[in-house]
């Protein structure tokens, strides 16, 4: 997918105008925090038909210590489908005093092939007006043109923490005829229209944004600051008209584009046919289809000019055994209808904690592409670029979300899979036996379910022996232990899992102190500390995963000990999740059983207190102690 290129190219979060010697004009509010002030900011960006658009950036920003000095920096993406008209630039010291013009030798132009591609025409121009007396000015004006109108821009100039803005405008110039579509949020007061010489002219201003105050387990920031987000409603990409003024008419153009390209050589269609032959339901067939293409196929980006969003023809994949998204998803929907199962492209937002998909602004929000399969009773989810996955399942990649469905009608707003606490599972099971000096040895079994099976499954697959052994000290929370033996077990299916089987040689897993033998026993699984507290809380409070996790531990002491003191059992339920221990002394036997359950959800930011108290009270129940002394004769 190409999003990134062309948001880039119309948004360069613009980098700041002015001089040191205006900074007497800044209030003082705008100082504090700060690393870089943008003294001024124009953003245009003029539409001149359906096919064609032009944006023009104006900044300058004072830069007032190193934690700041990637702002003097610009990166200017460009493909086949764009250009950059030109890039001027001037530094000035804290006086005022020029430093420095840029010149054409001093913009570097580069590629910016990536690691997973094979081919792409993505190249950047960088300017650089770096320096190493602080604070310093840059000033940057640069023009862009791009026969790609998809994507129109996306204008916020606060865009990260430390960063004040004194002054910034945004402009969009529509044609005759064409109409603009708009999303604000966070604004202070609402933009403005006006009529000139034919074309419809918007205008947004901001000005005095202090630094962004972060705080824990808020939103993310993208969601808070000021933000005007545009699309078009008609748009052209090579030849290729579309309207985006719905999803039905989106994935119309999406239909366009794929149409004809999922025709496969008939020695493959008889392959396809034989190889489902014997299966004796839908599922199955579809199963061994998801096989097929992980065992032949790997996922390579192949970027280039309308291909960023049209898929290779399925013969292409057939032959050359790679492709990208697109392509992948394309070639397993063609096996699919081969042996007569009906799929659909799923146009989504991919990534751990991606933005939610704004359902209610048709525009160009995705990343990527997987497929889904409708059978009788649900839908089957393939996600096909993965090597590794299992059918049906999406996990934290593209789970608990909305994609655009493309059916033949045209664009349809669907769910992906949702992961429950119940389903992100970490069921844990051990026995300890300790001797007389408190080292012990632990046999564990822990099983993984849903998301908190991804980290194993990965390990598991892609890693050497010794590279696992490497992983399983650097995540296993204990202080100090060996681990003797070591095995995985992969489950896979709609809720794969991973069971993990460990033999740990443990030292002072309990401490004494004279007669008195200490233990914790809480021995893999405790919290140790809670975020700060914040005075004044502004924003909402955010957890974004969901998660059970049992843990049920059986300890034999060494003889001659007795119980001397044992906490009390907890149990705290809230909103936020729930948590409950028992403990358990049967004469030289203990036994610990430990469950977290916690919440996915968003909260008003006063209930940010309680969440801290329900955390604080998870700390303290983990650091509890068992104290037994010895029996002396």
């Amino acid at each position: 997918m190409r999003q990134k290129l062309a948001f880039l190219i119309f948004w360069l979060a613009a980098i700041p105008f002015a001089t040191i010697a205006q900074q007497h004009t800044i209030p003082a509010a705008l100082n504090k925090g700060a690393n870089v002030i943008v003294n001024s900011e124009e953003t245009v960006f003029t539409v001149h038909s359906p096919g064609s658009a032009t944006a023009y950036f104006k900044t300058s920003i004072t830069i007032l210590n190193e934690n700041g000095l990637h702002r003097a920096k610009v990166t200017v993406p460009y493909d086949k489908l764009s250009k950059v008209n030109y890039i001027k630039g001037t530094s000035f010291d804290r006086t005022g005093k020029k430093i420095k013009t840029l010149k054409n030798s001093d913009i570097l132009d580069v590629s910016s092939f990536s690691d997973i591609s094979l081919a792409e025409d993505n190249r950047v121009k960088i300017a650089n007006l770096e320096h190493t007396v602080y604070p310093f000015t840059v000033e940057f004006e640069y023009q862009t043109t791009s026969s790609n109108t998809m994507f129109y821009p996306m204008w916020a100039p606060l865009d990260e923490v430390s960063m004040a803005v004194v002054k910034a405008t945004f402009t969009v110039v529509m044609p005759a005829g064409m109409k603009l579509r708009y999303k604000e949020a966070n604004l202070p007061e609402k933009g403005t229209t006006r009529t000139e010489e034919g074309k419809e002219i918007y205008t947004w201003q901001l000005s005095n944004l202090a630094p962004f105050k972060t705080e824990p387990y808020m939103p993310s920031m993208a969601e808070l600051v000021p933000v005007v987000r545009t699309a078009p409603t008609d748009f052209e990409v090579e030849g290729y008209a579309g309207s985006m003024n719905n999803w039905l008419n989106y994935g119309q153009w999406i239909n366009k584009l794929n149409a004809g390209r999922d025709v496969l050589p008939e020695a493959t269609k008889a392959k396809i046919t034989a190889l489902v032959a014997d299966a004796k339901t839908p599922e199955e067939k579809i199963k061994r289809v998801y096989e097929y293409l992980q065992n032949n196929t790997r996922y390579i980006s192949i970027q280039l000019g309308i291909g960023g969003w049209q898929p290779f023809e399925a013969s292409f994949v057939d032959s050359k055994g790679y492709g990208d998204c697109k392509a992948l998803t394309n070639y397993t929907q063609a096996m699919l209808k081969t042996i007569g199962i009906d799929s659909y492209h799923a146009l989504i937002r991919a990534g751990d904690n991606a933005p939610a998909m704004m359902s209610e602004f048709p525009s160009s929000q995705f990343n990527h592409v997987i497929l889904s399969v409708p059978l009788k009773a649900d839908t089957l989810w393939l996600e096909c670029t993965s090597q590794i996955e299992s059918a049906g399942y999406l996990g934290s990649f593209t789970g608990n979300r909305k994609a655009l469905l493309i059916t033949p009608e045209g664009g349809k707003v669907v769910n992906t899979p949702v992961y429950t606490a119940a389903d992100n599972a970490q069921h844990r099971s051990v026995t300890v036996k300790i001797d007389e000096k408190g080292n012990g040895v632990a046999n564990v079994i822990t099983r993984y379910t849903g998301q908190n099976h991804e980290d194993h499954r990965s390990l598991m697959l892609t890693a050497s022996p010794e590279d696992q052994r490497k992983w399983l000290y650097k995540n296993i929370d204990i202080p100090a232990f060996e681990v003797n033996k070591f095995s995985f077990d992969l489950k896979k299916g709609r809720k794969p899992e991973v069971t993990e089987k460990l033999e740990l040689s443990l030292r002072q897993t309990a401490t004494l102190s004279g007669k008195r033998m200490f233990l914790t026993p809480n021995l893999m699984n405790k919290w140790d500390s809670t975020p700060n507290t914040v005075e004044n809380r502004k924003w909402d409070v955010e957890r974004t995963s969901a998660y059970t996790n049992t843990d049920t531990i059986t300890y034999e002491m060494p003889a001659g000990y007795t119980l001397e003191y044992k906490p009390n059992d907890a149990n705290y339920s809230t909103e936020f999740g729930s948590f409950k221990t028992t403990t358990k002394v049967d004469g030289q036997k203990v036994m610990y059983v430990r469950t977290l359950e916690m919440n996915k959800g968003r909260y008003k930011p006063e209930a940010y207190t309680k969440m801290l108290e329900f955390m604080n009270n998870v700390v303290k129940a983990d650091g509890q102690q068992l104290v037994f002394v010895k029996n002396i004769p």
